[in-house]
């Protein structure tokens, strides 16, 4: 895979373009505004626990500046997708890979998913097959990320913890020859790169947790250590997970841990700010639809109910609208 393009220079993608580019990969990248221009005239800054370095990587405004790729890493805000998904389009040739390393649930979550009812459809991710059609489902490898990182000033990314990636192919596993070439090059970069024979499994296991804290912490404007720490939150919590479990048993991804079992991990973390907060903080539209509306979308067509995590949406998507943050209702 000698052309590689980065889409979405925010957190995750500019982490990845940076590494990748310092490993001596040539990285290909689409910006805009202020980080492109930051970028193009001083290089992408990464700041590590090893101290700082600083990257040239190809920029471009548009796809059409650059043409086929052999991977396009898609790190993006899930809010933006279906808009983006159609300017993406001539970064991908008949044998490009699309890499998705995005938070929630994407647009090809169904896409090898066996028990799933055939008739399960995702339009809060993928309204009217939108980005199924910029995006085929076959040139899609799945990726879920474990690590944070920030971006502190346009052009400039700080890893701040974690540095796992999970890969694997939409219809199982991960021995193709395009899944072995992504994860020897993102582990040359440096990151600890594991294949999974299940990518949505790692995808729904993730979300169960994330699609409750980051609303909760957005509604709160409290870290996780703190919303934890309150036995009536974390029951409301508790009480959205076990709703999420039962759906996902019904699509064929069971969770055999507990709630709690789950809250003791995250509580591992500290007082952390959820990336939904940190959009809170910053303005930025959250991806509401991806982490909470669409397990409820899910939920509606595997006739099981949601209470609980309707409560959770309507209170969130709310305080959105108020701010901004959420499309109005139609």
């Amino acid at each position: 895979m000698k052309n590689i393009c980065i889409y979405g220079l925010g957190a995750i993608g500019g982490l990845m373009a940076a590494r990748l580019a310092a490993a001596g990969y040539p990285v290909k990248a689409i910006a805009r505004g202020q980080t492109l221009e930051a970028v193009s005239t001083q290089g992408l800054v990464l700041q590590e626990a090893q101290g700082e370095r600083r990257v040239n990587i190809q920029l471009a405004s548009k796809a059409e500046e650059l043409g086929p790729m052999d991977l396009v890493i898609l790190s993006i805000k899930t809010s933006g997708l279906p808009e983006i998904a159609q300017q993406i389009k001539p970064l991908i040739g008949s044998n490009s890979t699309v890499l998705s390393a995005m938070n929630g649930i994407p647009w090809w979550f169904l896409h090898g998913l066996r028990q799933a009812p055939p008739s399960l459809r995702l339009d809060s991710v993928d309204p009217g097959g939108m980005v199924s059609t910029a995006i085929a489902h076959e040139r899609v490898l799945g990726c879920v990320t474990h690590l944070s990182a920030a971006v502190p000033a346009p052009g400039v990314v700080r890893h701040v913890a974690g540095n796992r990636l999970i890969i694997g192919e939409p219809l199982g596993g991960c021995d193709t020859p395009r899944a072995q070439a992504v994860m020897d090059m993102l582990s040359h970069a440096g990151f600890e790169v594991e294949r999974t024979q299940s990518i949505q499994q790692e995808i729904w296991f993730k979300l169960w947790g994330n699609m409750t804290m980051n609303p909760v912490s957005f509604i709160t404007g409290a870290t996780g250590d703190r919303i934890l720490d309150d036995d009536l939150l974390r029951s409301f919590l508790s009480s959205c997970m076990v709703e999420a479990a039962a759906i996902g048993e019904r699509i064929g991804l069971p969770i055999t841990a507990a709630p709690e079992d789950r809250h003791a991990v995250t509580r591992k973390l500290g007082a952390f700010k959820t990336s939904m907060l940190q959009d809170l903080e910053a303005s930025k539209p959250i991806e509401l639809d991806a982490l909470v509306s669409v397990v409820i979308e899910m939920g509606r067509q595997v006739q099981l109910p949601t209470p609980n995590l309707d409560a959770l949406l309507g209170m969130t998507r709310v305080k959105a609208r108020q701010l901004a943050l959420y499309p109005q209702a139609s």
